[in-house]
């Protein structure tokens, strides 16, 4: 029996101008997670003050726990520069991939 580990989940960096805040999460879906996040009526967390919300950067192609650890990673540089980094060059992103794949 074979088993395949499905990758299907993202870490998604979204950018609010009214805030000039990052925010960073996961999911595998997400089209529909932006959309959340610019919904006036269903958003009751934090990110609904910085509608609308922009998407800057998806890292794609991890499994669920893969997700979980980059985002944490990021989150953890608390750090709009890294960040920035993180958009402006792709080899920076797949270092943070490897390091968790």
């Amino acid at each position: 029996m074979t088993f395949f580990i499905l990758k299907e989940y993202c870490v998604y960096i979204i950018y609010s101008l009214s805030l000039d805040k990052f925010y960073t999460g996961y999911t595998s879906q997400f089209e529909k997670r932006l959309a959340f996040h610019n919904d006036v009526a269903r958003n009751n967390i934090w990110s609904k003050r910085g509608q609308p919300w922009v998407k800057n950067l998806l890292i794609c192609d991890l499994t669920k726990s893969q997700a979980l650890k980059v985002e944490k990673q990021i989150k953890k540089m608390k750090s709009k520069h890294y960040i920035k980094q993180l958009i402006e060059d792709s080899s920076l992103v797949e270092k943070l991939k490897d390091k968790f794949c």
